[in-house]
């Protein structure tokens, strides 16, 4: 059966888990320092019982105590339904609004295609190099994989030594999530992001998984027309929540 919006979250949630997070009335504290906002950040999943004032004046101070700007991450899950609003007339700025999409895994719509599986240092070295990400950075990226109980094939695709594209799957269950689809800008328009995409989805299936998600930036077409080719259609939107000057 394809699995709903919600389970959908479970997973994404479970693919992005740091090393050390809190659990706090129902909400996932996650406070890993790196690029990665998901594994920065609160994600308010299940019920409550505490005020919602008491709540996030909590988790702001605990994000004080760790030197982390407080980030909310919100979602049409999200518990209670009044946080986004509340966040918004307490100066929480929106943005980096994201699709999660999802499809069946079709092999029909999967080429036979070349690249090279890099052990996840290596291919963290990589993304880093890539996305021209601090040392630290790297550090927490291969902390939060490297610790992750699940199935996972980090590819990349290289020309004369030099790494162009990379992309990683993450099998839970019969659910693959796709993440990292990064290409040089250099080696943009060249097919590189389609043949990693495909050779990722055929390696999941390999895995034992049936369906693909993944996350995209609600307004990047180019790469939303190229996940449409493999049948991803949008499942639901989710977005930040920050200070002013935390969006950057």
């Amino acid at each position: 059966m394809t699995p709903d919006a919600r389970r959908i979250e479970e997973l994404s949630l479970n693919s992005s888990a740091p090393p050390g997070q809190l659990l706090y009335d129902g909400w996932i504290v996650r406070l890993l320092r790196g690029k990665a906002k998901r594994a920065r950040s609160v994600n308010a999943v299940y019920p409550s019982s505490r005020p919602l004032a008491e709540k996030i004046a909590y988790c702001e101070r605990l994000y004080q105590s760790c030197a982390l700007p407080v980030l909310f991450r919100i979602t049409p899950f999200s518990q209670p339904a009044q946080l986004d609003p509340e966040l918004g007339r307490r100066g929480y700025v929106r943005y980096e609004s994201t699709a999660v999409e999802a499809t069946p895994i079709d092999l029909a719509k999967l080429n036979l295609t070349q690249v090279e599986p890099m052990d996840l240092a290596a291919w963290v070295e990589a993304v880093g190099e890539l996305r021209g990400s601090p040392v630290a950075h790297r550090s927490s990226h291969f902390a939060r994989l490297d610790g992750m109980p699940l199935a996972k094939r980090a590819v990349a695709i290289r020309s004369q030594g030099r790494v162009l594209a990379t992309g990683l799957t993450i099998v839970e269950d019969d659910c693959a999530g796709l993440f990292d689809i990064i290409t040089h800008d250099e080696a943009r328009r060249q097919g590189h992001a389609r043949t990693v995409v495909s050779s990722l989805l055929r390696m999941a299936w390999e895995l034992g998984a049936r369906y693909a998600y993944l996350q995209v930036e609600e307004k990047n077409e180019p790469a939303r027309r190229l996940y449409a080719q493999f049948g991803f259609v949008e499942q639901y939107l989710y977005w930040y929540r920050g200070r002013e000057g935390v969006a950057a």
